[in-house]
């Protein structure tokens, strides 16, 4: 029988980081995809590797543009006959490439991101072992039509709820709202919960997205940065409110005067749970600044609040359209 074919994405990070020196001591990118592959050599029994060396970066450096190039690619991939596709990038920004591939591809066959906390100079590089993970996850029918999936340290999590939530253990992957919805044990992929896949948003290779801003809410705030994004060039923002979605009461006019005129979506700083909507009703609360003209980002944490509303705004510029658009997108995610 003839093995699955399965491409792999290299795009660099730490899995793709060896010494340039004995001086240094640091690493950076530098391992090819045939490097990367032949760390793993139960890889040539399970399937047929068609590698792409995509980018050379540490994943901090990669921007919507080379995501959109990605996606291209990736459809280019599964009509030339991959049953699915792997991409190996740096950790610091998996749940960001991850949710926006989610976002751009159709979501019929597994498409799967893994990486590394550990590079491989290091005797515990946990590289190879999410590489194979990876593509033991690509290959399996489970994971079809379950949009884009993040696999490390032997998890399955889904592209909208991960979050990498230490800087340096290798269980940093957590999706704090719902879980892993899967693992592999002793080369089996077992996917017991399943999730339905996001709407796909168009996009082109000269697609030019709007910038948005991210605002933490933090003890003392005030509303000084609110008064500049617009001059800035921010045509949306996010707000990480504290807890189920509130923040300082000094700030609200401020938020209420910015929503007037472009998308202002409110989130948690806490990073897990559904924004609430209406528990608290004192100034500066859940209901107080949704009732204000900011539109509730659901479930989604700020980074993501944050890809989605700047994915929107390349198709829907004018603020009641986009607002629309996000609350559309935020129901159907659960």
């Amino acid at each position: 029988m003839s093995l699955p074919k399965v491409t792999l994405f290299t795009l660099g990070g730490t899995i793709a980081s060896t010494s340039t020196s004995a001086k240094s001591g640091g690493v950076v990118p530098q391992l090819n995809a045939q490097e990367i592959l032949a760390s793993v050599p139960q890889l040539e029994v399970i399937a047929q590797i068609e590698p792409v060396a995509f980018r050379q970066v540490p994943s901090g450096d990669l921007n919507f543009s080379d995501l959109f190039a990605l996606a291209s690619a990736i459809e280019v991939a599964f009509s030339d006959g991959s049953v699915g596709v792997v991409i190996t990038q740096g950790t610091d920004s998996i749940e960001e490439s991850a949710f926006v591939l989610d976002l751009l591809t159709p979501g019929g066959r597994p498409i799967v991101v893994t990486g590394a906390m550990r590079n491989p100079t290091q005797v515990s590089s946990d590289g190879p072992a999410n590489l194979l993970s990876a593509v033991q996850v690509a290959i399996s029918e489970a994971a079809v039509g379950l949009g884009v999936l993040v696999v490390l340290n032997e998890e399955v999590h889904t592209a909208r709820f991960v979050r990498k939530t230490h800087t340096s253990t290798l269980g940093t992957f957590q999706s704090p709202t719902i879980g892993p919805i899967g693992w592999i044990s002793e080369g089996r992929v077992h996917i017991p919960y399943r999730i339905s896949k996001m709407k796909t948003i168009e996009h082109g290779p000269s697609t030019v997205v709007p910038p948005v801003a991210v605002v933490t809410c933090a003890l003392g705030d005030d509303a000084l940065i609110l008064g500049e994004i617009e001059s800035l060039g921010y045509k949306g923002v996010v707000i990480e409110g504290f807890g189920g979605g509130h923040v300082p009461a000094r700030v609200v006019p401020a938020i209420e005067d910015l929503a007037s005129r472009i998308p202002v979506i409110l989130t948690s700083r806490t990073g897990a749970g559904e924004l609430l909507r209406q528990t608290y009703a004192f100034p500066g609360s859940e209901q107080d600044v949704l009732s204000r003209g900011a539109v509730s980002a659901g479930s989604l944490d700020g980074i993501k609040a944050r890809i989605l509303l700047s994915l929107i705004l390349t198709l829907a510029p004018e603020l009641d359209e986009a607002k629309r658009a996000f609350e559309d997108f935020v129901q159907s995610i659960l």
